[in-house]
């Protein structure tokens, strides 16, 4: 069958693509930003077409004879208005997709409460749209625990890091987490399947505080939680915010979620789906935990987010570069490995401290900072976040760019390049920035007496770790 499959570049999608070509089906994959595939194992086992929801004219070719597609796009981690925005986005995609016979949806558990969190109003809005409009499959599931979910990732850094923890007594609400591997089976066996409405799926009913109580238990830690009737999602946010890599904008979202209890009668989801024995929570995290540990996570959050319009490197006037270069004895592919190792706990090899001001000062303006880290301490693959930065090309091992998702005024990248020699290998490093108005020359100018500092040092620091790496 040839399916189309939305969301590729997400935690979701992106695992559930291999899983459709491992059932022997043609798979194409929408996406905003192609490069952003680019290293995935299964990339050139699937048909690639550009296209974003949110611009009509670009669904067509994506939707061209096709009669089976998976909906996975949310527009939560994006900015600006996203309920408005996941509205329109459906609504394109119904337009375009009236030939389609299937459509599978993955939305969020409802909570029985009037003042729902916009998020998951949002996420039932959408599937809603969907229905209304096309034959539609919707699965509704709570929080999703797998080795880089955002769900997962909160749990456990809040869980590691605090032995003890004041937190709000809504952490006391029930919600029905589900492991990854069963939305995907989920997914995947919908695909054999007619439209059949709305199911509910998740494990069986567990507090929040029992979550990171199980966590704790599972990983050997003891922990104290103390709920008490204070602090408002949004002023938990930002605790949150401080003390994992997930950003305010998805905190907020993710927290507004479980302020009542989400639970849901998963009844017909069993009925008609009896071949999937659903992990238990904990059996869940041990997996999870288990992907972590062993450096497997195949997607992360991250991944997904960054979602502003794409844009690559191009030869425009009035940009900014300063190239800087240094020797090394090492070969291209052992200088490139060195290169690929940089960020999250490896960091920038100079000025450590200079590096964690930016990214509390980027945090502080709204932008990702350094806690979102990298999926994979050595692995690099075009679409990775790194920080904060985006793997815009990774051509080994000749060529690795990174694009910056700071905010700064103006749009910056930082290349470098390899070039075999004799000896070695000459390491060519290129920072790159193309300024926006007066306000992004005069943010270069006063950066420079720091760049050249720092970007001198870090070129040299890499060469002389590729030595020492091909000297072992």
């Amino acid at each position: 069958m040839k399916v189309l499959v939305t969301g590729a570049t997400g935690s979701v999608g992106g695992r559930l693509v291999p899983r459709l070509l491992e059932k022997g089906h043609e798979v194409r994959i929408m996406v905003r930003d192609p490069a952003r595939v680019g290293g995935r194992p299964w990339s050139s086992s699937v048909e690639v077409v550009q296209g974003d929801v949110e611009d009509p004219d670009s669904l067509h070719p994506a939707l061209a004879g096709v009669d089976t597609a998976y909906y996975l796009i949310h527009l939560m981690g994006a900015g600006g208005d996203f309920a408005e925005r996941d509205r329109r986005a459906a609504e394109n995609f119904v337009a375009a997709g009236q030939h389609l016979r299937h459509v599978i949806y993955l939305g969020g558990l409802l909570p029985e409460a009037e003042d729902v969190s916009k998020h998951l109003a949002s996420r039932a809005e959408v599937g809603e749209i969907l229905r209304a409009g096309l034959p539609t499959t919707e699965f509704r599931a709570g929080p999703v625990v797998g080795s880089g979910s955002a769900s997962f990732e909160m749990v456990r850094y809040l869980t590691e890091r605090l032995p003890a923890m004041i937190a709000p007594k809504w952490i006391l609400n029930d919600v029905q987490p589900i492991s990854i591997r069963d939305i995907l089976s989920f997914l995947t066996l919908a695909l054999e399947r007619n439209p059949a409405g709305v199911y509910n799926v998740g494990t069986s009913p567990l507090s929040f505080k029992g979550m990171m109580q199980e966590f704790a238990e599972v990983r050997g830690l003891r922990r104290v939680i103390v709920p008490v009737p204070v602090l408002a999602p949004r002023l938990a946010a930002l605790w949150v915010g401080l003390v994992t890599p997930i950003p305010n904008r998805l905190a907020v979202p993710l927290i507004e979620g479980v302020v009542h209890p989400v639970v849901a009668d998963t009844s017909r989801a069993r009925r008609d789906f009896p071949e999937i024995e659903m992990l238990t929570y904990r059996e869940s995290v041990a997996r999870a935990l288990q992907q972590t540990t062993k450096n497997a996570v195949a997607t992360r959050w991250s991944g997904a987010l960054g979602s502003a319009p794409a844009f690559e490197l191009s030869q425009n006037q009035g940009m900014i570069r300063e190239t800087r270069s240094y020797r090394t004895t090492a070969d291209p592919d052992t200088t490139f490995d060195t290169l690929a190792s940089l960020g999250g706990e490896r960091g920038w090899l100079f000025w450590s401290w200079a590096w964690s001001l930016r990214g509390v000062l980027d945090q502080l303006v709204g932008g990702p900072g350094l806690r979102r880290g990298r999926r994979h301490p050595t692995e690099i693959e075009p679409g990775d976040a790194v920080d904060f930065w985006r793997v815009e090309r990774a051509d080994r091992p000749t060529l690795l760019r990174l694009r910056a998702e700071m905010k700064v005024p103006g749009r910056a990248w930082l290349q470098w390049e390899t070039i075999p020699e004799a000896e070695g290998t000459q390491l060519v490093q290129t920072a790159i920035f193309e300024p926006i108005g007066l306000a992004g020359q005069l943010y270069w100018n006063a950066l420079y007496p720091i760049h050249k500092i720092m970007f001198s040092a870090m070129v040299r620091r890499i060469a002389e770790l590729a030595a020492q790496e091909a000297a072992r």
